[in-house]
């Protein structure tokens, strides 16, 4: 009898405890994008300015991935950062209630590097611009510019010296971003 008891009670302490730390609460529109663990989300304010910036740990829609209880009624910025492209989705929070904006999802594609030998080849889909900038260096030094224009993908193969062994950089510039690949020959 003591032991059931001591049950009931532990459970109602329990209980009231889980309950009086539920003040405040999230409600959060469904979305049906799915965002992966292991990418990189920031969530930006109308400023502009980073309030968050960290690694995903677990999968879900890109307004479950932060916790909007604590932020301002206004319009924010969620940018999931994947291993092709980049997704940015605009939310409004109003009242505790994050609602992602309709027709506001944007999609960066990034260029793609690979180094075979001597030869680096760089390639990005061309369904969010039509140009990119390649900057090639070696050892911090400009050896190469060029200005690439597309319609659909696209595509470069630069041979480099093969007697020039070391670190180069590949700078791109397309969409108003920069994506910069370190590599090795």
């Amino acid at each position: 009898m003591k032991t059931i008891l001591r049950k009931i009670l532990v459970a109602v302490l329990m209980l009231v405890t889980y309950t009086g730390y539920a003040n405040e609460t999230l409600k959060v529109e469904s979305t049906n994008n799915t965002i992966t663990k292991r990418n990189h989300i920031s969530v930006s304010n109308a400023k502009g300015q980073v309030i968050y910036s960290g690694r995903i740990n677990y999968n879900g829609n890109p307004t479950s991935l932060f916790d909007f209880v604590q932020l301002e009624n206004g319009i924010y910025t969620i940018e999931v950062n994947k291993d092709f492209v980049i997704e940015i989705y605009s939310i409004v929070i109003k009242n505790h209630i994050a609602k992602l904006l309709k027709d506001s999802t944007e999609k960066i594609f990034k260029p793609v590097f690979r180094v075979e030998d001597s030869r680096v080849l760089i390639s990005k889909l061309a369904l969010d611009t039509d140009e990119m900038t390649v900057e090639l260096y070696y050892q911090n030094e400009l050896i190469y510019t060029d200005n690439i224009k597309g319609k659909e993908i696209l595509n470069r193969v630069y041979k480099l010296d093969e007697t020039l062994r070391g670190n180069y950089t590949a700078i791109i510039k397309s969409n108003e971003r920069t994506f910069v690949e370190n590599f090795r020959i």
